[in-house]
């Protein structure tokens, strides 16, 4: 439905700004924008974070929690890194289940217990196999040729409006004023809610793949007091991927344009998951 949203606001742009051959030059830019990152945002980001990669001999309690993790959802093992941070956090990335990596952070092993690890590791091996960089990937590349789009809008109404064909097609200065500015809002605020969905997703799938919905809220709790006290040093590009936002986050208006759900939410849910029997 989201990425439906989207979709629509994409040709409505198209629409404001004259047909169909703006919007299909918006969108070949922005595949192109995103078909790299699709491909080796794994490499970026892991680079970005100097993680580095983790043999089974240097951590082996938690290779044996993604081991039996893999084995209990039918996939390859991934790559696990570490980042050295005292600050708790992990993330997963990757196209698919055979190009997959977890990165966790020196807090995170230090502050939750086995339980709670394998909590964490499960909402991020859901990540993997609901295939969410591929969700995310599409939202980006959808939200980026409605933000080019917007741009053009933006300059034409500077400069005039856009000559030539059928004018009656095309919307007029308040139309492409109204684009420039709400067009690139309502994209970020759908973008975000695809993100805040995945995280609700991977949450659940998590649950079922542990079979202890309490394991991964216990740790979300503690994650959320440790980042509220020392938030670590990310860019708001790749905030999304952590499993809770590693930015500060104060007053209404930053948790309006979060990456992620309240925490508080995301609790009550697993709580009520582990009440019942939806993951047995």
């Amino acid at each position: 439905m989201l990425l439906g949203a989207l979709t629509g606001l994409l040709m409505l742009a198209g629409g404001v700004l004259g047909g169909g051959h703006g919007v299909e030059i918006a969108f070949i830019i922005a595949v192109a924008m995103n078909f790299f990152s699709y491909w080796f945002s794994d490499k970026m980001v892991l680079r970005a974070y100097g993680a580095q990669e983790l043999g089974a001999s240097a951590a082996p309690e938690l290779y044996s929690i993604v081991q039996e993790l893999a084995h209990e959802a039918h996939i390859p093992v991934p790559r696990m890194y570490l980042i050295d941070t005292d600050t708790p956090n992990a993330f997963a990335t990757g196209r698919n289940p055979n190009h997959a990596a977890v990165a966790v952070t020196r807090g995170i092993l230090r502050i939750c217990s086995r339980d709670e690890l394998k909590g964490v590791l499960g909402h991020e091996l859901s990540h993997v196999i609901n295939r969410d960089i591929l969700t995310s990937s599409i939202a980006a590349t959808l939200a980026g040729a409605i933000m080019i789009l917007a741009s053009w809008a933006k300059w034409g109404a500077i400069f005039g409006g856009f000559g030539g064909g059928d004018d009656d097609r095309r919307g007029g200065m308040v139309e492409l004023l109204l684009m420039a500015f709400l067009a690139p809002l309502a994209a970020s605020l759908i973008q975000l809610a695809v993100s805040r969905t995945r995280e609700y997703q991977a949450d659940a799938s998590g649950a079922h793949l542990t079979h202890h919905p309490l394991y991964l809220a216990g740790a979300l709790r503690k994650l959320e007091a440790a980042n509220e006290r020392m938030p670590m040093d990310a860019g708001p590009a790749t905030a999304h991927l952590f499993i809770v936002n590693p930015l500060s986050a104060q007053g209404m208006m930053s948790r309006l344009f979060s990456t992620h759900p309240p925490i508080e939410e995301r609790i009550r849910r697993l709580e009520q998951m582990g009440s019942s029997a939806e993951v047995v």
